[in-house]
């Protein structure tokens, strides 16, 4: 299973090692198997050989004898003038001779090979002689590591009429052919080293070139967002299905981008109906009062009512007050849609969040800041704004708190400012957690909802981020993180 995690790269790789290794390995094996291969022809051919030889020696003795040739006079004319030691000695190999039957008539006194020799042949042996097409029979033993080869042929006159069987034992002595052996291997070995580590070299670059072009692709596809600008891949000298692989993604960036293209479209058209439906609803609420403010006041209408000043007073009030409600919901709506223009102002937070304080007159607010000093790049009239739209949410979750408090902290990391507006209040419950930052959502009874949402826009304009905890019944702190100044 941890191989099939591995990367196409590790996997051509280990592939080509074990390709290198395989082949090593099979070409070792084949050598060993043609030599010893080799190394019985070797012996076959050489007793083949031996046994020929020993036979036309002794065919030219049966010729040079005065003895009558037959079965039972072989002793006899081999021991003339010691022919079959001399054969011994001249071809270097014990040989026995026996009759039809396979009993033993003679055998040389030759001791460089083990005396393997039996009185009487196996009957099974002779039968097998008899009946084989070369009248010649191999028999091939082994006796403590050491091979032989048993030869059984026969010995026959000028007419080719069976005299004997002779019986030629061979010890196969490899030692010359297993030293030829070992030293080819360590030869091979020291080759296929080299060859090994010129292969790693070799395997670590082609795998290195083979998934350049996957790597370029991956890491593409990786960087694909729907908020993000995409570009083509445009790979040279690729392989036909790396082009092919390329052009199906970049035909599938222009769909990306045709759709993105009208899902933002659509979501953005979609936005401003349900804000436009908001800012309707909205007006609409306080047009109602309105209209039947002025009914009632036409309808009552009395020039000689000793009260009349006060009712007018009255009536003025209530459309002011109304039309105070409207130009509210305009305002909101109007920054809303503005976005903030990044003016790179570097300015000293800590004081331009106490600055953003003054306008509140709660006695119960507390300002704290780690430094006197932290500087940021931010937009001070959008920095006040962000800290007067958190602070005001926090007095509203607290009026109906007995003992309120309200704790605004600034602080820094190593790379990010730190505003944090904390609170005692009402809290946030778990169904309108998700709800927050979303425009038009507020749980109060006036207002559109779109405070947080531009505390937000702001705050991420500027590469920021604004979080908060929330407990129901025992406060919220909302935090807000944005780049600071590098020294």
């Amino acid at each position: 299973m941890r191989l099939l995690k591995l990367s196409l790269r590790n996997r051509i790789f280990i592939s080509m090692m074990l390709l290198v290794l395989v082949a090593s390995i099979l070409i070792a094996g084949v050598t060993v198997f043609q030599y010893k291969q080799e190394s019985e022809d070797y012996h076959r051919e050489r007793l083949e050989r031996k046994e020929q030889a020993i036979r036309e020696n002794i065919k030219f003795v049966l010729e040079g004898t005065t003895y009558l040739v037959n079965t039972e006079n072989m002793p006899a004319i081999l021991q003339e003038n010691d022919k079959i030691y001399e054969i011994s000695q001249v071809h270097d190999m014990q040989l026995n001779v026996y009759d039809l039957n396979g009993k033993l008539l003679i055998k040389s006194n030759e001791s460089f090979f083990r005396d393997t020799t039996n009185v009487q042949i196996p009957k099974h042996i002779v039968k097998e002689l008899e009946n084989s097409q070369k009248k010649r029979y191999l028999k091939r033993s082994q006796v403590n590591d050491q091979k032989f080869q048993s030869s059984y042929t026969y010995i026959t006159d000028v007419k080719f009429k069976p005299l004997a069987i002779l019986y030629l034992p061979y010890l196969q002595d490899d030692d010359l052919l297993q030293k030829d052996l070992n030293n080819f291997l360590v030869k091979l070995g020291e080759v296929y080293l080299f060859m090994f580590l010129i292969a790693i070299l070799i395997s670590y670059f082609l795998s290195k070139y083979i998934t350049k072009s996957l790597k370029i692709v991956s890491q593409k596809i990786i960087e694909t967002r729907l908020d993000k600008r995409l570009q083509k891949i445009q790979i040279d000298n690729a392989s036909e299905e790396i082009y092919a692989l390329v052009s199906a993604y970049n035909s599938m960036i222009d769909e990306l981008e045709e759709s993105a293209v009208k899902l933002a479209t659509g979501e953005r058209e979609q936005a401003w109906r349900e804000m436009a439906k908001q800012v309707a609803h909205e007006i609409k609420n306080p047009l109602t009062p309105m209209r039947l403010t002025v009914q009632s006041f036409q309808r009552k209408f009395d020039p000689e009512d000793p009260t009349v000043h006060q009712k007018v007073d009255e009536y003025t009030n209530t459309l002011i007050h109304q039309i105070d409600t409207m130009s509210a919901i305009a305002s909101a709506f109007s920054n809303f849609a503005k976005m903030p223009a990044q003016q790179n102002e570097i300015l000293n937070v800590p004081k331009i969040v106490k600055l953003a304080l003054d306008i509140f007159n709660e006695n119960y607010m507390v300002f704290h800041s780690e430094k006197e000093e932290i500087l940021a790049k931010f937009d001070r009239t959008q920095l006040i704004r962000v800290v007067t739209n958190l602070v005001k949410n926090a007095t509203q979750a607290l009026q109906e708190v007995e003992n309120p408090k309200i704790l605004v902290e600034v602080s820094e990391d190593e790379t990010m400012v730190i505003i944090r507006v904390s609170d005692n209040g009402i809290g946030i419950s778990k169904e309108d957690k998700e709800k927050v930052f979303e425009p038009k959502f507020t749980t109060k009874s006036s207002g559109m909802g779109l405070g947080l949402a531009m505390v937000k826009n702001i705050v991420e304009t500027y590469d920021g981020e604004i979080t908060f905890i929330s407990e129901k019944d025992k406060g919220t702190i909302f935090t807000v993180k944005f780049p600071k100044q590098k020294t």
